[in-house]
């Protein structure tokens, strides 16, 4: 089990419309969540805390998901 923090940069206007989607395949496993206010240029994030066994296979989803925007991601702790 690791938990991994999720930075998910994503434009602004289509933040609600893709937080619905990811939160829905993250249910359960969020430890802790913050979102960001938008900057200038209208660009919004969010960091996630995550609780997951197999971080590769969660990562292509999310991307799949996430297309107008950029994620990445750092091991917190492996235990």
């Amino acid at each position: 089990m690791k938990i991994v923090e999720i930075d998910i940069k994503m434009p602004y206007e289509k933040r609600g419309k893709i937080l619905t989607k990811v939160l829905g395949k993250l249910r359960g496993k969020i430890k802790d969540i913050h979102f960001l206010p938008p900057t200038s240029k209208g660009i919004s994030e969010i960091r996630i805390e995550v609780t997951e066994e197999n971080v590769p296979e969660l990562l292509t989803h999310l991307k799949n998901m996430v297309k107008e925007g950029k994620i990445t991601f750092k091991v917190l702790s492996e235990a």
